[in-house]
């Protein structure tokens, strides 16, 4: 039984869903971040590309690599794709006025499908307060790096269990952040992080990430700084969809005549 069917169980009230987030404009990224990833083959995904939309075998709906409604692959088998073992169980709480279809946290439920629950607010598990963080940017959030001096939840006696991150577009994200369940969490911030989504919201700094964006550097900071190792690409497969579509967008705005 994977994380999500067990969440679940102990959550009967809470109905899970795939999610849709970080919707806005488009415009020309830098694309350097994902260059050097220690990736999976993308073999897999050019052939499903070249296949076209498919009927996904739970829904019907008309789906490219993956059914964002059902969590599950289509046109492809999980022995096609990388499975990411992650140091810490991740919670992320949609919001539920998101458009299904347009988030990047649906790729962290595939890739890391024991490590990764989605819920959909006002769906939000009881969290112990020293074994949970809470991922989202504001003026009394620390870095990844003082989190272990801001924190005993992240200590080698009490270690940390849990990381929560919001999906949802930016203007909507003040719901969530401020819902009083979430109030007693530690607050972390990836400031030294630069987005490179192809649907990054007018207005807002390069700092906001798209959510798998989110949950690649938080794991790679904590990865060095926390678990005190030197990062070796251990989770680069997060972005194993990210990087595919962030290629396929950068090919068209170059076709395009935008690039």
């Amino acid at each position: 039984m994977s994380s999500l069917d067990q969440d679940q169980r102990h959550h009967p009230s809470c109905r899970e869903k795939t999610l849709a987030s970080d919707s806005s404009d488009s415009r020309e990224l830098p694309s350097q971040q994902l260059q050097g990833l220690k990736l999976a083959s993308h073999a897999v995904l050019e052939e499903a590309q070249q296949r076209g939309r498919l009927k996904c075998s739970k829904c019907g709906g008309s789906r490219m690599f993956f059914c964002y409604t059902c969590c599950s692959l289509v046109g492809m088998s999980l022995q096609d794709v990388p499975t990411v073992k992650l140091p810490v169980k991740i919670d992320i709480i949609k919001h539920p006025n998101e458009t299904d279809g347009k988030s990047t946290a649906i790729h962290a439920k595939i890739l890391a499908p024991s490590d990764v629950t989605i819920y959909t607010y006002p769906c939000i598990p009881e969290y112990e307060k020293d074994k949970v963080v809470l991922v989202f940017p504001g003026p009394r959030a620390v870095s990844v790096q003082d989190m272990m001096k801001s924190k005993s939840s992240v200590s080698k006696v009490d270690p940390l269990q849990r990381v929560v991150f919001i999906d949802s577009t930016w203007n909507q994200t003040n719901k969530i952040s401020t819902d009083e369940r979430l109030q007693d969490l530690l607050q972390v911030e990836l400031k030294m992080r630069k987005t490179c989504f192809w649907r990054h919201q007018k207005g807002k700094p390069d700092t906001y990430l798209a959510t798998i964006e989110a949950i690649y550097y938080f794991l790679m900071d904590f990865h060095e700084h926390c678990l005190d190792e030197e990062y070796s690409g251990e989770y680069d497969n997060l972005l194993f969809f990210y990087s595919y579509l962030h290629s396929i967008v950068n090919k068209a705005k170059t076709s395009a005549g935008k690039c």
